[in-house]
């Protein structure tokens, strides 16, 4: 019996050690692998991106801030070249992103600013949303204006590349996808459920197009 017991409480004692040590190491392992202690290993670099906003920048503000743009990069004299996605980043920082607020009394302060010598910098510098707005609709905008080349001469095979030539031009670099002539209707579907392939979100607004059918009668 004696005998007995003395190899169950050596059975007992070695299961306690066991266990004890498995506790130690599993515990030295979630410090030793915790953002704490070695960050470069557990902490995985944060994507910071913009998921969602919403456009809401109406026409009026877009063709104000548009021609602003245009006409003082075409302009020698003008005393600031304005970025149309720079000030509409402005004023939405100024309404909240709400531009059923917009007057044109607003940006004429803000150009106002800009052409005594105030930087865009200087006067958002204290604005927590400005480049959250400046990335979003820069992401709508980028590349609609700005520098473009347009070719003339060569329509005729038989001309000569001398008659050729290209200018270069500032201004709306962007065109519709539908003929002209042609009918079309507009669904605003942007940010709808989508299930055909797998499920997501719709990131676009389908342009309904018509299609022209023409026969030649003999």
């Amino acid at each position: 019996m004696i005998i007995k017991t003395i190899k169950l409480n050596r059975k007992l004692y070695v299961s306690s050690i066991m266990l004890i040590m498995a506790i130690v190491i599993f515990s030295f392992s979630i410090y030793a692998f915790s953002e704490d202690s070695f960050p470069f290993i557990w902490k995985e670099e944060k994507k910071d991106y913009i998921k969602w906003v919403n456009f809401t920048p109406t026409y009026s503000a877009l063709n104000d801030t548009s021609k602003l743009d245009i006409e003082s990069h075409n302009n020698p004299d003008s005393m600031v070249q304005y970025n149309w996605i720079e000030l509409l980043s402005y004023l939405a920082c100024k309404y909240g992103g709400d531009f059923k607020k917009y007057n044109n009394k607003d940006l004429l302060e803000l150009t106002q600013k800009l052409e005594s010598g105030i930087s865009m910098e200087e006067l958002t510098k204290d604005s927590k949303y400005y480049s959250y707005y400046f990335e979003a609709y820069d992401a709508v905008l980028h590349e609609f204006i700005g520098e473009y080349e347009v070719t003339t001469g060569g329509d005729d095979s038989s001309s000569d590349s001398n008659d050729i030539s290209t200018t270069t031009k500032y201004g709306i670099k962007v065109f519709s996808p539908i003929a002209k002539n042609y009918s079309f209707s507009h669904y605003d579907d942007f940010g709808n459920s989508r299930s055909y392939g797998y499920k997501r979100v719709h990131l676009g607004n389908d342009l309904m197009g018509s299609i022209r059918h023409s026969s030649n009668c003999s």
